[in-house]
């Protein structure tokens, strides 16, 4: 395994088991593909369905920049068609954390033509905030603790800056 899948591994492991006690204002951290991060080899359809992504979440891309590349292209249409040549962003460092800000639909592809039409793509359909429970019941009610899908985390500060730490050590930043 190279160094550079040995990267995506350990930061994708990093992101899955660091998790803290969540507040009503936290976000959530999508890690996609979980541990086999953003590869061919992955079965991100999977992954993604049934997962809510709300305003204020991250979502996660992990994987070797020598081999992949991630574009978020502009519609529906382009998606469906694995159309890259026009993206409205390209990632390409190989560890790239997207801030899920407004509501909608967006759209996430291979670089990689192929790969996008091998299913290397994912609709990522935004939710609004969600309202803390115990405000919408009122004072006296106890709401129940927080639920995390699966492998979709809550991150402090501090997980963040270890997460940067590691990553900036093993690129050799």
């Amino acid at each position: 395994m190279g160094a550079k899948k040995l990267l995506v591994v350990a930061v994708a492991a990093i992101l899955l088991t660091a998790a803290t006690v969540a507040g009503a204002d936290d976000q959530v951290h999508h890690v996609v593909g979980e541990d086999r991060g953003w590869d061919p080899s992955s079965d991100v359809a999977s992954w993604s369905s049934g997962r809510v992504f709300r305003v204020g979440d991250k979502i996660w891309f992990t994987y070797s920049a020598a081999q992949e590349s991630v574009v978020e292209l502009r519609n529906e249409e382009e998606f469906t068609s694995c159309d890259v040549t026009n993206p409205i962003k390209m990632y390409t460092d190989g560890l790239d954390k997207i801030s899920l800000e407004g509501e909608g639909i967006r759209y996430f592809a291979s670089g990689n033509t192929e790969s996008c039409k091998n299913g290397l793509k994912i609709p990522v359909k935004i939710q609004p905030k969600e309202q803390n429970v115990a405000q919408n019941i009122g004072s006296m009610a106890v709401a129940a603790g927080p639920t995390l899908p699966s492998t979709s985390i809550n991150l402090n500060g501090l997980s963040y800056l270890l997460i940067v730490g590691l990553s900036i050590c093993f690129l050799g930043l």
